[in-house]
């Protein structure tokens, strides 16, 4: 029976992956485009002097201000996430159940959105320096007050904001690793402080490591806090280059060198672990023991832990809320309707493309798991490690060149006189999204592959199914909240994205984010309150399914949560 259907099985499939393995080639070289372009630019003479005159006045500015930036938000993001998870996954103190969700809800928060919410709160005219004048008698000159538009203001909107990355990768490695190691140092005489310092930190260190990347990442990739701030950085030297001075060569070379930044980063990452492999080797999953902190020590801990979340999010938060409900907006009406549709059109299609995209490169290297596949499959995670302004020169360098020659085919062939076909429309903004947010599609879409069994796919098959037919009927059952999940994922960060999208966008094409930031930009923060509280409520979206799987999280196995 086996040896008679051998054949059938095996040259349908052959033919079918064949396919599948050109699919994720194409798709693949759709996503390398915008890098390669991007570097080319190195190589090209740039129009006129602007290269020259960059290098010759801000570009210093740019290197020292990104590297104290990336300096201060990689300390302050490591700090507060590293402590904040050792305190709730290790300890049992006052509120710490509501806390441990609590502290993932920065996550919402767009940094330029928080920028805002500070500035109008700290400002020579706000609430928090009118009231010490009005309560003391000062004048201006009989007291200091840091200026929250700085690069240390800055450095301090970020940690608030990005902390939760760390948070979350060191929350897990904790509660994950080394539960019997953590006994073994108890048995040996180690104290709380030093097995911590001994034994879960370096653990953790890997985890750690990953999330503060990934801060300095979404870090290098801002734009809006940074130019509200006034913060001279290498993306808004790109933006700047672009509009301003109207050279897309000298934009390309900032991007590469932005490029090279985040090359930095992720290779120094590598670097700090060495030749260093940290495993758990123990096969006990059980409950951890948490440490009671009482009194004095419950209040203190509890209190460090409430420090990020009231600064990352509930301050903000009902800053913005305030300022939308008692002062009014006047785009609320049918303007504000158009801008919550075209965020949700960009939304919405960047996300059902990049769930199917990535499930095709997910199903390619499933059935093909050979060199290039693989290769292909981690192209695809190279755009999330990419700055938005980056893959939006990268993107409109190749693109606005195929558009013109279309353009002109069908101008000379059809006698069509429309416009531009792409950078025209949202099709080149779509493009750079996928680009930049196929990353958690493809990383989510795979943990739902993996928990398909081989076994499932051999039966299907000895059951005469071909691969697209073994996809329909046995993995998309199985992966439906994977790929929800997914598409929820990347909605959400197409959402708030600012950068790619104030590059890209068509003419008279607003979003809700770059209509918050050109609000805020014109000191107009009542009226971009309300667009900016639409983005942040929607971010809570995907934070609320999250805070389950952390609540479920500190479970024992076997448990279910409520």
């Amino acid at each position: 029976m086996i040896l008679a259907t051998s054949p059938l099985r095996t040259a349908k499939p052959r033919l079918t992956t064949s396919w599948l393995v050109v699919l994720a080639v194409l798709v693949g070289a759709l996503l390398i485009v915008p890098v390669m372009a991007v570097v080319a630019q190195v190589f090209l003479p740039g129009t006129g002097d602007t290269w020259t005159h960059l290098a010759d006045t801000v570009l210093p500015d740019y290197l020292w201000s990104t590297w104290w930036l990336c300096l201060g938000v990689g300390l302050g993001t490591a700090s507060m996430g590293v402590g904040a998870a050792w305190l709730v996954s290790r300890h049992d103190f006052p509120l710490r159940g509501l806390l441990e969700w609590a502290l993932v809800l920065p996550l919402a928060m767009p940094a330029y959105v928080m920028a805002y919410t500070y500035t109008d709160l700290l400002q020579f005219v706000g609430p928090v320096q009118t009231w010490l004048r009005e309560t003391f008698g000062w004048t201006r000159a009989d007291y200091w007050f840091p200026d929250v538009r700085s690069l240390g203001g800055a450095v301090v909107m970020f940690s608030l904001v990005l902390y939760p990355y760390v948070y979350l990768l060191a929350r897990t490695a904790f509660l994950e690793r080394a539960a019997g190691m953590l006994e073994v140092g108890r048995a040996l005489g180690l104290g709380p402080w030093r097995s911590f310092v001994r034994v879960s930190l370096p653990l953790a260190r890997p985890a750690i490591a990953a999330g503060v990347a990934l801060a300095l990442m979404e870090t290098l990739a801002d734009f809006g806090a940074v130019s509200y701030f006034g913060v001279q950085t290498f993306t808004t030297g790109i933006y700047r280059a672009w509009f301003s001075l109207g050279d897309r060569v000298a934009a390309a070379q900032l991007a590469s060198a932005l490029l090279g930044f985040v090359v930095l980063v992720l290779v120094l990452e590598q670097l700090s672990r060495g030749r260093a492999r940290f495993h758990d080797t123990s096969q006990r999953r059980s409950r951890q023991s948490t440490v009671r902190l009482g009194g004095a020590r419950g209040l203190l801990a509890m209190g460090l832990c409430l420090v990020p979340v009231m600064g990352g999010f509930v301050l903000p938060a009902g800053i913005l809320l305030h300022m939308a409900i008692g002062q009014g907006d006047a785009q609320f009406g049918p303007r504000f309707i158009e801008l919550a549709f075209n965020s949700v059109t960009v939304s919405a299609l960047t996300a059902v493309l990049a769930v199917l995209l990535a499930l095709l490169l997910a199903y390619a290297a499933r059935l093909q798991p050979v060199a290039p596949v693989r290769l292909i499959h981690r192209l695809g995670a190279l755009g999330y490690a990419l700055p938005g302004t980056v893959i939006a020169v990268g993107v409109l360098i190749p693109v606005t060149r195929v558009d013109v020659a279309l353009t002109n085919w069908l101008d000379l062939h059809l006698g069509w006189q429309g416009g531009l076909l792409i950078t025209g429309s949202i099709a080149g903004l779509v493009y750079a999204c996928v680009v930049r947010f196929l990353t958690p599609a493809v990383q989510t879409v795979d943990a739902g592959l993996l928990k398909v069994t081989p076994s499932m796919d051999q039966a299907a098959r000895s059951l005469g199914l071909g691969p697209w037919a073994v996809l329909r009927r046995v993995h998309l059952p199985l992966l439906r909240g994977s790929l929800l999940t997914a598409m929820l994922l990347v909605f959400i960060d197409v959402m708030k994205e600012l950068p790619a999208t104030l590059v890209l966008r068509p003419f008279n094409f607003d979003t809700l984010a770059t209509q918050a930031y050109t609000l805020a930009a014109d000191e107009r923060l009542a009226e971009a309150s309300t667009a900016a509280l639409t983005i942040v409520a929607v971010g809570l979206l995907p934070l609320i399914v999250l805070s389950r799987q952390i609540m479920r999280s500190r479970l024992p196995w076997g448990s279910q949560a409520p």
